[in-house]
């Protein structure tokens, strides 16, 4: 098999799908059932750009545990994070979390895709390789790369296979699983594609580990700091993923194209 052009890796929530309406939804909703306090969309934003937080279930921990520190409240005690799991997927999911597909009713249902398919076959019709390396739970990836965009076995790696970004070793494993190739100098490009801080420090990390190796940090704001009314929000964000050290920042995930086009 010919090498490729380079290599091309995605993050999923915010990237490939908006996720605002349902991860991010499910979390406020879930320190809502525990505190009684709905945190705005900003609040998650600033915790996300910490760089640590990417598990939406320990972002709600981290979330009521600070809410407790500046709203003390008699006996109120950070829940056992299995029960807080199960609260999280019922909102996310639906009341049947681990039914099929078919039947789930909850946020989950009110995620729209940030690209199609086509997308993909744009990727590999100018020989670049991609896979996804995400901390979605492996149900939700597998029913939107699957189901919603029709991918056919794609490369995942999603919550559980891999350490918690920023943590690299997932990302490390599958570029040099679709590499086919050592990490080096002469080795093909590898971009990877995300909307965090902690996706950014991802490839700060890789590089670390293989400095001999060409690791590119690609970034997009998420959809819901894309509107005119969320213009400072934005510019704000953006800042951040570039003090973070991302090389590239896109105005859609679908950008991500004219990047490649321009490495040849």
């Amino acid at each position: 098999m010919a090498p490729p052009s380079c290599l091309l890796l995605f993050d999923i929530d915010g990237v490939i799908r908006d996720v605002a309406g349902s991860y991010r939804r499910a979390l406020q909703s879930t320190v809502e059932h525990y505190s009684g306090w709905c945190p705005e969309p900003s609040c998650i934003d600033a915790l996300k750009g910490e760089g640590v937080w990417n598990n939406d279930w320990d972002a709600s921990l981290e979330l009521l545990r600070r809410h407790w520190i500046s709203h003390p409240i008699d006996n109120a005690t950070l829940p056992d994070r299995d029960a807080l799991i199960t609260v999280f997927s019922r909102f996310y999911f639906g009341a049947n979390p681990d039914g099929e597909p078919e039947a789930w009713d909850g946020y989950i249902c009110d995620e729209s895709l940030l690209v199609d398919q086509g997308f993909f076959s744009s990727l590999t019709n100018r020989n670049v390789r991609w896979g996804f390396v995400s901390g979605a739970e492996p149900p939700s990836a597998r029913f939107l790369l699957s189901t919603r965009l029709g991918l056919i076995n794609p490369a995942l790696i999603a919550m559980g296979d891999a350490p918690d970004k920023p943590d690299p070793s997932g990302f490390l494993r599958m570029a040099a699983e679709l590499l086919g190739q050592p990490f080096s100098a002469t080795a093909p490009p590898v971009g990877y594609l995300g909307d965090t801080v902690a996706d950014v420090h991802t490839v700060m990390r890789a590089r670390k580990r293989w400095p001999q190796q060409r690791f590119v940090s690609l970034a997009v704001v998420p959809p819901h700091l894309q509107t005119t009314t969320q213009a400072a929000a934005r510019a704000r964000y953006e800042q951040a993923l570039r003090e973070a050290g991302a090389d590239v920042i896109l105005r859609q995930t679908s950008e991500a194209l004219e990047w490649v086009k321009g490495l040849s």
